[in-house]
């Protein structure tokens, strides 16, 4: 026979033909109706699927988000103590005293004796003009005392000879005249030339130009050789005394009457303008290191301006401080007792103006407004806005918003130990 398809094997068989199923040996033909009951899983493979599944869970758990704790931030509470009122003040400093070096008498400058930004003593030779013209007429008037000295002396002989002449009626009464007249022109010629003398000494004084003070001198204005004197190159130095060295500034009206209401609402008594301390920076220096007395107060307020110009003295002997330099000033103007004051560098400033962060109830963080103060060191004075007893965030601030809950840290406390390990070391077996 051959199959659906024609084709045939060796063995005369359809290849494509179907042989019927063979039944399984174990399987009984009475059962064929039953259902086939279910297999069991071996022990090892139940534990296996639960061990699976609780890895599974432990991932999951692994994964799940969990909140970091709040950041540290540390605190302290305001320091309460009595502080010094300063006002502020800005001046320019200027020199005690500036005398310019001028040639009163012509001639050549022969000598030069410094050089030129150098400090000079009291009484030191800086220049010199030629003195020879003005000892000659020393000289000369010197030599006129004498001669009429002699011409004094020659006049008054003659006279008592005249006198006795004319006693014994021996000689005219004119020539006791005459002698008389001599004598007293020779004295006049004394007088006028001791005059001539000494306005030569003058002179010849002025040839050499010492220094009036001890100071710092300029650089010089004419160099040596040339021509000077009162109408010609009459300029030739400066020099200015800086030890002590002043201050000066300015109180406006504003701020004088606001020191007269702070002395009657808080029972300060105000230092006197004059002989009253103040200290004073120069541009580049932290805080106030010079330390002065003010010297001078005006008679009233400049009515252009409005201001009340003040000065001060301080001691200079390195010369540190130049004239015309801009500086800083303060004065102490009362204490006050029992002031709040915090770290300076807790203070934050926004448009509503400075604020401090502070802890609040529940470790949560707050904004609080304040008025500062003058600042005290490394402190500042807050004047509203804080009772005494609030947590101040004074490190860690970048961690803090306001709402936000932190970790509070005392400033000064010692952080927490590490953990320690509560388990062995695994070891080999």
């Amino acid at each position: 026979m051959t199959g659906p398809t024609g084709k045939t094997d060796k063995t005369g068989k359809d290849r494509y033909a179907m042989e019927p199923l063979a039944m399984p040996r174990n399987i009984r033909s009475d059962r064929k109706d039953e259902s086939p009951r279910p297999r069991r899983l071996p022990r090892a493979a139940l534990a296996c699927a639960l061990a699976g599944l609780c890895l599974l869970a432990a991932c999951k758990d692994k994964n799940a988000y969990v909140p970091p704790p709040p950041p540290k931030v540390t605190v302290a509470t305001p320091v309460r103590k009595n502080v010094i009122e300063y006002v502020e003040f800005t001046g320019n400093t200027q020199a005690q005293a500036t005398v310019d070096l001028m040639a009163r008498v012509e001639g050549f400058l022969r000598e030069i004796d410094f050089k030129d930004g150098a400090v000079v003593k009291k009484g030191e030779t800086l220049f010199v003009i030629e003195p020879e013209p003005y000892q000659a007429a020393l000289d000369q008037a010197k030599a006129q005392i004498v001669t009429q000295q002699v011409l004094l002396s020659q006049a008054e002989i003659e006279y008592e000879r005249a006198k006795n002449l004319l006693r014994e009626k021996a000689g005219p009464e004119t020539d006791v005249v005459k002698w008389a007249t001599q004598r007293d022109s020779a004295k006049a010629g004394i007088v006028q030339a001791k005059a001539q003398a000494e306005e030569a000494a003058i002179n010849l004084g002025y040839t050499r130009i010492t220094a009036p003070f001890a100071g710092r001198i300029s650089r010089r204005y004419v160099d040596k050789g040339n021509l000077v004197g009162p109408t010609i190159n009459s300029k030739l130095a400066t020099i200015v005394s800086v030890d002590p060295i002043y201050a000066y500034f300015t109180l406006n009206e504003r701020e004088l009457l606001r020191l007269t209401k702070s002395k009657r609402e808080k029972d300060v008594k105000l230092s006197q303008p004059k002989d009253s301390p103040v200290e004073m920076g120069l541009a580049d220096e932290e805080g106030y290191p010079h330390k002065g007395v003010m010297d001078y107060a005006d008679l009233g307020l400049d009515p252009n301006t409005g201001t009340l110009l003040l000065r001060a003295v301080f001691p200079n002997e390195q010369y540190g401080i130049m004239p015309g330099m801009f500086v800083r000033l303060r004065a102490p103007v009362g204490e006050q007792n029992g002031v709040l004051l915090v770290d300076d560098r807790a203070l934050g400033q926004n448009q509503g103006g400075n604020f401090l962060l502070v802890v609040g109830p529940g470790d949560v963080v707050e904004a609080r407004p304040v008025v500062i103060g003058p600042k005290e060191g490394d402190l500042r004075v807050i004047e509203k806005g804080l009772k005494g007893d609030e947590r101040v965030i004074v490190n860690g601030l970048q961690r803090a918003r306001p709402g936000s809950k932190v970790e509070p840290v005392a400033a000064g406390a010692a952080p927490a130990p590490a953990g320690k390990p509560t388990g062995s070391p695994a070891t080999g077996g």
